[in-house]
């Protein structure tokens, strides 16, 4: 006889919500989108910062753009390398202040955290102030209300990074993929003419008031490193990646390097060819746009998409901050409401506290680009050093194969990230840098009041030991109540949570406290009635004073709160809050258990 075995039935899924699984995060060209940006975007601002620097000296002088430009593109090539491998030894994100932790220590690491949250919110207010600025240039009308612009656009990055970091890179891809074309696009198109096709805005003179030395050339250096900002995001959000996370993250990090050097040296390529300088009215990258297309559609297209993607550049720290800020929070150097995510997921809450710290940023200068800049990159180059610094002590420290190289590599990125950021620290401090400068340490010392206010609670709670075995200890459940009703029915609820309860009652008329007293006695439940005489006409002193007597014996005890609510929104500020009013002060000032039992009423 054979035996037949039936099928195996699969085993039921739940379906996933919105956000769930792997289709949340991120694959490399949606994290090139969504992290990037900024990196991406800087070719708009970054080759025109050397320029300004260099016509101090004359417009001959821009024969130094090139040279220095190369160098910073060996730069990024160095930080490219750098940052992945920063990813793959700190998989969980963090980027520099990750590093600093593990191998600088943690002052270092403190240092590291404070400029990099500094760098991501000014990310933000630049990006949208750059993009807001631009937008008045082609519309006008709009040059009054560039405040209200920046925070239109910065409510709306917001929303969508609620949603779900991957849900941002979808709307931010054709963006992104517009605005490289178009570079790229500028670029061929413009080394390919032998005489630029247009010329925009209006000439200027640039009479020779500095000479071409070393100091100069350090200063163009280290404003056309403004280009490198943003380079690090990726190492930051490594945990936005789809599985296998370090590789798709690596990958991603290596297609910016290699977009970013790319357009970098063209640019600048396609301004020494031309000798384009500074005109008034319009920005180098708008000059070299029309010098290859002319100014009819594709200059304006062009134009709008730049527009576009340096106001939606601040998503980069929309995608990079929040997990940051998880870090600290995990740290204990942040609150740990940082920490926790949401269903899509999101850090929701370092989400909303980027907006807010970027909106009053935006709101205290007016949206003003110019004010924001000199505050702009310095905290990058910080982290840049410090992670630069951290990989040179771990490859010293564990001394893999190929360590030496790697370590070299490594301590030169150090040494020309650090001279970036003490020039532009330098040139850059009586106008607006001293702010940074002063934030960094602050910032540091309440990273450090809250790790030690953790401390000091898991000391009084014995979080670091093995607690004490639980025993049964009398428990006491006190039910305030203002008379007998159907709402009594709590002490139903009560008498099953602990051993013995007592109904509370304040009254400050002695005829309504005799009523309450006959009633009780009618209806005799079986608990206890205790009145409190309040003269003062006071209801929530009078509870917690008889709480605190009754708990000194170091009874159990918890306070269950009747209170009916009604079914409908509306209706609930007619009904007596007095429970509520109760429950926040009960739980601050005693150690009792406080409960609230709702009644849902039919209105």
């Amino acid at each position: 006889m054979t035996l037949g075995l039936a099928p195996k039935k699969p085993h039921p899924k739940v379906p996933r919500r919105h956000g769930e699984g792997g289709k949340s995060h991120l694959t490399v060209i949606q994290g090139l989108a969504a992290l990037s940006l900024d990196a991406l975007s800087s070719v708009a601002y970054g080759p025109e910062a050397i320029v300004v620097v260099l016509v101090a000296a004359g417009s001959g002088a821009l024969t130094a753009m090139l040279p220095i430009t190369l160098v910073i593109a060996g730069l990024l090539a160095v930080l490219v390398v750098s940052y992945r491998q920063v990813i793959a030894v700190h998989p969980d994100g963090g980027g520099a202040y990750a590093v600093a932790k593990k191998d600088l220590g943690r002052p270092v690491s403190l240092m590291a955290a404070a400029s990099l949250i500094i760098d991501y919110v000014l990310t933000v207010a630049v990006s949208l102030a750059a993009g807001a600025a631009s937008l008045a240039s082609a519309f006008p009308v709009l040059s009054d209300h560039l405040l209200a612009v920046c925070l239109i656009a910065l409510f709306v990055l917001t929303v969508v990074n609620l949603r779900g970091i991957a849900d941002s890179a979808r709307v931010l891809m054709l963006p992104a993929v517009l605005f490289i074309v178009s570079v790229i696009g500028v670029i061929v198109v413009g080394l390919f003419r032998a005489h630029p096709v247009a010329t925009v805005g209006t000439s200027q003179s640039f009479p020779a008031v500095e000479a071409l030395g070393v100091l100069l050339v350090l200063k163009a250096f280290s404003a056309g490193c403004s280009a490198l900002t943003g380079v690090e995001a990726i190492a930051n959000a490594v945990p936005m990646f789809r599985q296998p996370r370090v590789m798709r993250a690596q990958h991603t990090e290596l297609m910016l390097g290699l977009l970013l050097g790319a357009t970098l040296i063209g640019l600048s390529l396609l301004i020494h060819r031309h000798h384009v300088v500074p005109r008034g009215g319009v920005t180098l990258l708008a000059q070299l746009t029309a010098g290859a297309f002319g100014t009819g559609w594709a200059y304006y297209a062009i134009s709008l998409i730049v527009t576009l993607v340096l106001g939606i550049a601040a998503n980069t720290s929309f995608g990079s901050l929040p997990v940051l800020m998880s870090v600290l929070a995990k740290d204990d150097r942040l609150p740990h409401l940082f920490a926790l995510r949401s269903e899509r997921p999101v850090h929701r809450w370092g989400v909303v506290a980027l907006a807010v710290l970027a909106g009053i940023m935006l709101v205290v200068v007016s949206a003003d680009t110019q004010r924001l800049i000199p505050l702009f990159a310095i905290g990058v180059f910080v982290g840049f050093t410090i992670s630069q610094i951290g990989l040179v002590r771990h490859w010293s420290m564990q001394r893999p194969d190929g360590w030496l190289p790697r370590a070299l590599i490594n301590g030169v990125g150090a040494v020309l990230t650090a001279v970036a950021g003490i020039v532009l620290l330098a040139t850059k401090f009586l106008a607006g840098a001293w702010i940074v400068a002063l934030t960094v340490p602050l910032l540091m010392q309440l990273f450090s009041r809250i790790e030690r206010y953790y401390t000091r609670v898991r000391d009084q709670l014995g979080l670091d030991g093995t607690p004490p075995r639980p025993t049964r200890t009398h428990s006491l459940v006190i039910v305030p109540l203002g008379r007998v009703d159907m709402v009594a029915a709590a002490l139903n609820a009560a008498s099953s949570l602990g051993d013995e309860v007592v109904v509370v009652a304040v009254f400050d008329d002695r005829t309504k406290a005799d009523a309450m007293r006959a009633d009780w006695a009618r209806w005799n439940p079986g608990p206890r009635l205790d009145i409190i005489d309040s003269p003062q006409h006071s209801l929530v002193h009078p509870v917690i004073g008889y709480v605190e007597q009754v708990a000194r014996n170091g009874r159990q005890v918890a306070v269950l709160i009747p209170q009916a609510e009604p079914l409908h929104g509306r209706y609930r500020i007619l009904q007596n809050q007095r429970g509520i009013l109760m429950a926040g002060p009960l739980s601050a000032r005693t150690d009792v258990v406080v409960c609230l039992l709702k009644f849902q009423l039919g209105l």
